[in-house]
């Protein structure tokens, strides 16, 4: 009996032992730290659809032990459950740890855009910044019966879109993008903006289209009410806005090569026959010809009330122009401009 005593006693004792040794096991797997990396965090972008291996290979280089990750989490239930998005696995994290934040903690990214000059232009830029692929978002941005029902045609529609920082998940997908953008723009274009365009006799897109002159005649932003106030006033009195950029857009687009870089407008280019050309045709262009920035669009709903008609560089304050109320002061205020043009040997 006494042994028969020991016996049991050994074997509880060896069986307390293998289960401590079990549970030691399960709770180093999933409780010990298991990164790899010596920064703070590591980002980890995780494709939307990835697969469990596809995963694997991310997180191979940033992980001490992938076979107890891997246990773990088919234990937790997230190899087949695995969410795209962008996470932030910090220094020293374990297992469980890791997966929890890859299940939930989806981190924003900031994106930005400034003043593009076409769509495929922005789906490149934010192609970039989000998984959605340039060629997706460019088609869902262009798709024709969008564009109809929410007022903008294939002129126009470069003006939804505003230039600006926005939050969106990593794996936001191109037509979540174009519809968070439409709001965006809805958002902006409220009561008070709509009701000021309104008064002026201008449509959001016809503010818009004026906004995109103002953004490209002058980068200092306190002098773009002064410059949305002379085309207004052209407007007003029925004068051809007669705006350089908007030659210099029709050439790009009749060339197809938005990146060619004009810096003088020749005679030659105001007899271009495009709807464009400022110079040939009376009234604002069919579209804008740049994304202008908030601040060029409250320029033109917001303008400075003044006289003034023309207006050129300024050479002796550079990003700053000389305005004139008649086109004999206009054109005394020319002479110093061309001459520069001239001394830096500028012909294009």
């Amino acid at each position: 009996m006494t042994n028969l005593k020991k016996v049991l006693w050994g074997t509880s004792l060896l069986g307390l032992v293998l289960c401590g040794g079990v549970a030691y096991t399960i709770y180093n797997t999933i409780f010990s730290p298991n990164t790899s990396f010596s920064n703070d965090h590591a980002f980890l972008y995780v494709p939307s659809n990835a697969s469990f291996s596809e995963l694997k290979s991310q997180l191979d280089p940033l992980l001490e032990d992938m076979d107890a990750f891997e246990a773990v989490a088919k234990r937790k239930g997230y190899v087949g459950n695995i969410k795209g998005g962008k996470y932030a696995i910090r220094k020293g994290m374990n297992n469980n740890e890791i997966i929890n934040t890859l299940r939930s903690q989806n981190i924003p990214v900031r994106i930005s855009f400034n003043n593009q000059e076409t769509l495929a232009a922005l789906a490149g830029r934010i192609g970039e910044q989000l998984e959605a692929d340039s060629t997706d978002l460019l088609n869902t941005m262009t798709n024709m019966s969008f564009l109809q029902q929410n007022g903008f045609n294939e002129a126009t529609q470069l003006g939804m879109y505003l230039p600006n920082t926005y939050e969106f998940f990593w794996n936001t997908s191109a037509l979540d993008f174009r519809d968070r953008m439409l709001k965006e723009y809805k958002r902006f274009w409220n009561q008070e903006r709509k009701q000021k365009a309104k008064i002026m006799n201008l449509t959001p897109n016809e503010v818009i289209s004026l906004a995109a002159i103002v953004q490209k005649e002058t980068v200092k932003i306190d002098e773009r009410p002064r410059v949305a106030g002379v085309y207004l006033n052209r407007i007003e009195q029925g004068i051809a806005l007669q705006a350089d950029p908007t030659v210099i857009f029709a050439i790009k687009k009749e060339t197809g090569n938005y990146d060619t870089i004009i810096k003088r407008v020749l005679y030659r280019d105001l007899e271009m026959d495009s709807p464009y050309n400022t110079y040939k045709y009376n009234g604002l262009p069919p579209g804008p010809i740049t994304m202008p920035d908030i601040s060029s669009i409250d320029a033109v709903l917001n303008p400075e009330k003044h006289d003034y008609l023309f207006f050129v560089a300024d050479v002796s304050n550079f990003g700053y122009h000389k305005f004139a109320k008649t086109l004999a002061q206009h054109n005394r205020n020319k002479v110093q401009y061309v001459r520069w043009l001239n001394k830096q040997q500028i012909r294009r």
